[in-house]
């Protein structure tokens, strides 16, 4: 960040990555273990998610205790907030009962914030990981597809799976414990609920429930209408490389204007598909966004009706603990169209790679199993790593579509090795630098959390400190 800071940075300022983070590792490690479950089960061939989840269990579970303890820290904040209420009104048991909540609030804040960032930095890890692992392979892949695969896959679909399909899986493992944190956030916050306004705590689990049942025909038109975009998207693909590659022919015939609106026709038919996957998002996005309101009004209401009496220390932790839940909930659309993408993407990653290959290659295997200045250092250091990030791409997605040109070119002077090297070198130097960019970004997100932390402290300690009364409502 401090040479980012100081100059534009260029492809050599970037450290390379871990060993185990390189996709050469992955590859192989991947190679391995498939290898090592065809000779287990020999009668049935081994999927490849569950390849990759074994390969991956480890840092999966490691990220998911450190989730577990997020929504543990972000759970104990109600109970913290209706204590400190207690010592306002003075109804503290103990004298230094105010010093003892700042304190522990202070640690459960810096420990919630740690959590949270290590929980974000290794799913981003395990998620580079699986997308220099894909890439690798589909390029493997295609230097040994069959004409008769060839003929199937364009060159347009092949670098559509490495820069869009990879990079989507890749994305999944950030989002995958959110699926289980969100329920595990409401069974904790319920409790809590119920402690505060009695039985109107089952007309908020009612809006929940009828909230998520509402969003269950919409994800269902999500998986279809993101199908047809992906499709959509090889074809058009699949038409630009091929006017591309025959573009001398096109001009002889002065065939020009014609291939342009067969183009333009195609990404007519890939726009109303991409419109429907994103009204489906907006009207998830519409119903989540707008339960955060509804539920606490739903809950206020029923209060009402039942003539539950509502104290200052029990509506406080009401919306404290809906306040829990909200954030969550929001996500929910995020993380099914996020569950959509990746699953369509690995569906046609499996598909590809399972495609038939040239038999009886000999081919050689060279491989073995201070907030402002902090500010300034982490702005200009992550605009220049987003640039290398998405300069990186490009040479992978271009070195990927001039293999597939050259293929046969490639093969028959045994070039295999020599041009998936260079493809792994290139994969090497994408994953650096979007792993230096997350890095930078949760380097920084952590310090402005601690300091935040410090600030609730602070004011939470001056509450305690002033006399009992002070800040009572009468």
């Amino acid at each position: 960040m401090k040479k980012g800071n100081e100059k534009i940075l260029e492809d050599e300022d970037i450290p390379v990555l871990r060993k185990e983070d390189r996709a050469k590792t992955c590859y192989i490690a991947y190679i391995e273990q498939l290898t090592r479950w065809r000779q287990k089960r020999l009668s049935e061939s081994p999927s490849m998610l569950s390849v990759i989840i074994s390969l991956h269990w480890k840092e999966i579970l490691k990220s998911g205790f450190f989730a577990l303890i997020k929504v543990l820290t972000v759970s104990s904040g109600p109970l913290f907030l209706k204590a400190f209420i207690d010592v306002a009104e003075g109804d503290a048991d103990v004298i230094f009962e105010g010093y003892v909540l700042t304190a522990g609030l202070l640690l459960v804040k810096c420990l919630e914030s740690l959590s949270e960032r290590q929980w974000y930095f290794r799913t981003r890890l395990v998620g580079i990981q699986v997308r220099s692992m894909l890439s690798a392979a589909i390029y493997h892949k295609q230097l040994r597809l069959s004409n008769a695969a060839k003929v199937a896959q364009s060159s347009g679909e092949i670098v559509n799976y490495v820069i869009a399909d990879a990079y989507r899986i890749g994305e999944f493992p950030f989002w995958f414990h959110q699926i289980w944190t969100t329920s595990l956030q409401l069974c904790l916050a319920l409790p809590i609920v119920y402690y505060a306004v009695g039985l109107a705590t089952f007309a908020a689990v009612i809006a929940i429930l009828l909230t998520v049942l509402a969003s269950y025909p919409l994800i269902k038109l999500q998986v279809k209408y993101q199908r047809k975009v992906m499709e959509a998207q090889d074809h058009r693909l699949k038409t630009i490389t091929e006017a591309l590659a025959n573009m001398k022919v096109l001009k002889l015939y002065a065939w020009e204007t014609h291939y342009k609106n067969v183009i333009e026709k195609l990404r007519s038919e890939e726009i109303q598909w991409i419109i429907g996957v994103l009204l489906q998002k907006t009207y998830q996005l519409v119903l989540f966004w707008s339960s955060p309101v509804l539920i606490p009004a739903i809950t206020f209401w029923t209060c009402y009706f039942l003539k539950i009496p509502l104290s200052a220390g029990s509506s406080f932790t009401l919306l404290a603990s809906l306040r829990l839940v909200q954030e969550p909930i929001r996500l929910i659309p995020n993380v099914v169209g996020t569950w959509i993408e990746a699953k369509v993407s690995f569906d046609r990653i499996v598909k590809f790679l399972e495609a038939p290959e040239l038999q009886n290659r000999n081919i050689k295997q060279n491989c073995s199993s201070k907030e402002l200045n902090e500010s300034k250092y982490y702005f200009a250091a992550a605009k220049e790593l987003m640039r290398i990030n998405g300069t990186s791409k490009s040479s992978v997605a271009s070195h990927l579509a001039e293999s597939i040109a050259g293929g046969m070119i490639i093969r028959a002077f045994g070039q295999e090795d020599r041009f998936f090297s260079k493809n792994l070198d290139l994969i090497d130097k994408n994953a650096s630098s979007y792993f230096h960019n997350i890095s930078a970004n949760e380097w920084f997100v952590q310090r402005l959390e601690i300091r935040c932390a410090l600030v609730l402290c602070s004011t939470t300690l001056a509450m305690a400190l002033l006399q009992f009364g002070t800040s009572s409502s009468g």
